[in-house]
């Protein structure tokens, strides 16, 4: 009796697969490195097949930007949001910073944060928690309002930088050449570059001005103007 030999099964291709195929793309090699075709060469399979389950790459960068986000959910699912007045501060802090640990594993990920027109659902479900600690906390709703359009992309833990290249571009080389024309002409803003310090540790970078030490200054900063609007109510 003759074996035919066995065929090798394929992990059925889906939604979910091909997205966390992209963030792994993404992870090994920056947001220029993910394209259709590349995506397809990670997952054996032809381009073609990619488009029945992401239109175009911009659904594509959509459906990246919401799994971050879920990441987001799974590291702070463990956190109690019902607070206390006395506590929420402290929990809310907790909440960002997780938040920022999902950020800092995938440095690309603001970028693509930042040029997505529409919330997704897990952006959503989180908000929602820190609405949870708002309320929990006794910071009014005008004030949790206020609170999160002056806290913006950090509540998603990361600084919007003044200027954001898009990945992969000259922009460095472009701002020596700028800081080398201004130097005679703008001197207190040359040596106030040459007086501020950044860390130099890239696991705790995401952009230029955005370190941790920068982050968690100005996390502190506004959760203490938030308790003292909370208390003169």
């Amino acid at each position: 009796m003759v074996t035919e030999p066995k065929r090798e099964t394929r992990t059925p291709l889906s939604r979910d697969r091909v997205l966390s195929a992209a963030i792994e793309v993404a992870d090994e090699g920056g947001l220029e490195a993910l394209t259709m075709r590349g995506l397809a060469e990670r997952l054996d399979v032809e381009a073609m097949s990619l488009y029945y389950h992401v239109a175009n790459k911009e659904a594509l960068l959509d459906g990246v930007a919401e799994m971050i986000v879920r990441e987001i959910l799974q590291e702070t699912a463990d956190i109690d949001t019902s607070v206390t007045p006395e506590t929420w501060k402290e929990t809310m802090r907790t909440m960002i910073l997780r938040a920022r640990s999902v950020m800092l594993r995938h440095k690309w990920a603001p970028w693509v944060l930042e040029t997505r027109s529409t919330m997704n659902a897990a952006a959503l479900r989180y908000f929602h928690g820190l609405l949870e600690i708002f309320q929990a906390g006794g910071v009014s709703w005008d004030l949790a309002h206020h609170a999160m359009h002056a806290l913006g992309s950090r509540a998603l833990g990361f600084s919007q930088e003044m200027f954001n290249p898009a990945p992969g571009s000259e922009d460095e080389q472009t701002s020596d050449e700028v800081f080398a024309q201004m130097a005679e002409e703008l001197p207190l803003f040359m040596e106030f570059m040459s007086e501020i310090a950044h860390t130099d540790d890239a696991d705790e970078t995401l952009g230029w001005c955005d370190d941790q030490t920068e982050f968690e200054f100005a996390l502190d900063v506004m959760l203490d103007g938030f308790e003292r609007l909370r208390l003169d109510g």
